[in-house]
């Protein structure tokens, strides 16, 4: 995390985590606020690199899920990066911004992504940087949110994925069922920013952010379940972050048969689970008497009156018929997605 920021959000009360901000003191409010009202959340603990060069569209054009060079500045899209057998090894928000492109990941796993991005540029004229620490991003979500970024800004994105680059910062919405945004910003415009954010939202920390994640039926990859999944397994193609016309990339020959060959088998869906313990990426999901895994966790957050709310990646036969369990004996609740569950 940028040191100034941190410590600008230390004496707004932040509590951190190995420079993940967890909370300002109030978690469970901050959880119930982020259900009925609006939140502002720091997304440091994501990690964003850059990638710029005469070449830079063209790499990544080879490296990604999705289409690069659709991205002209106004728009943002999902995009997978696999390994040659088709299992991803990270999952990117991407856009470009002037000459350069953008891709926003789990920031546990920009320094490995960044590493085996960079074996492959060669001679290709691309420069790939890790730019986390340069460009603040803060999360803005709820019901006052479009306003609040209207009254700021004079404008905000009105559709999903849609980006506004305006003199002082990025705006850039998010989907799922509430309104959404990510803003960036230079480190130096970011205290005045979040002190005019903080006039009508409430300051919480990343797992408000996640459970808003999960609630959007946004999928990740983690170091735990690195090459874990196909991408339709996170219903990457169900969130338009698949272009089945785009042309060769790592991994397409494995996507592609899954998509023309035959039906999704496994998917990506929403569920809750009671109790204490918190569920963690990659923990196994059982069916109701069965001693085998049937899937597994792949992102999970407090919810606002108790228990985890969490995506799973669960057997479509098993969605169909049997209870879900997590452990030895904890059920699970299935709740409906925000999006419709193809096979």
């Amino acid at each position: 995390m940028n040191p100034q920021w941190h410590d600008f959000l230390a004496a707004q009360g932040a509590v951190f985590e190995q420079d993940r901000l967890v909370h300002f003191g109030q978690p469970q409010q901050a959880l119930l606020t982020a259900s009925q009202g609006t939140i502002m959340a720091d997304l440091s603990h994501l990690g964003l690199l850059q990638a710029e060069g005469a070449d830079a569209v063209t790499f990544l054009q080879g490296q990604l899920t999705n289409d690069v060079r659709l991205l002209d500045g106004s728009n943002s899209h999902y995009a997978g990066y696999c390994n040659p057998k088709g299992r991803m090894l990270a999952m990117f928000l991407a856009f470009a911004h002037h000459d350069h492109l953008h891709l926003q990941l789990h920031g546990a796993l920009k320094e490995t992504v960044l590493k085996r991005l960079r074996m492959y540029v060669l001679r290709s004229k691309v420069v790939l940087t890790d730019v986390s620490d340069t460009v603040i991003r803060l999360g803005l979500a709820g019901s006052e949110a479009t306003a609040l970024l209207e009254s700021i800004f004079g404008k905000a994105p009105q559709t999903p994925h849609a980006v506004l680059t305006l003199p002082e910062a990025n705006l850039l919405r998010l989907p799922g069922p509430v309104p959404r945004y990510e803003i960036f910003c230079a480190p130096e415009q970011a205290p005045a920013l979040w002190d005019q954010l903080k006039t009508a939202a409430t300051p919480a920390g990343a797992d408000a952010w996640e459970w808003l994640e999960i609630q959007a039926g946004t999928p990740d990859v983690t170091p735990a379940t690195v090459e874990a999944f196909v991408p339709q397994m996170l219903n990457l193609d169900l969130l338009g972050g698949i272009n089945f016309k785009k042309g060769c990339y790592t991994g397409q020959e494995i996507v592609a048969r899954t998509h023309y060959l035959g039906k999704v088998k496994r998917r990506t869906v929403l569920a809750h689970i009671p109790g204490d313990a918190r569920p963690l990426p990659g923990e196994p999901i059982y069916a109701a008497d069965g001693p085998d895994p049937v899937g597994e966790i792949v992102r999970a957050a407090p919810a606002p009156n108790s228990g985890f709310d969490a995506l799973i990646e669960v057997r479509g036969e098993n969605l169909a018929a049997d209870p879900l369990r997590w452990g030895d004996s904890t059920p699970l609740q299935l709740l409906p997605m925000p999006y419709a569950i193809e096979s």
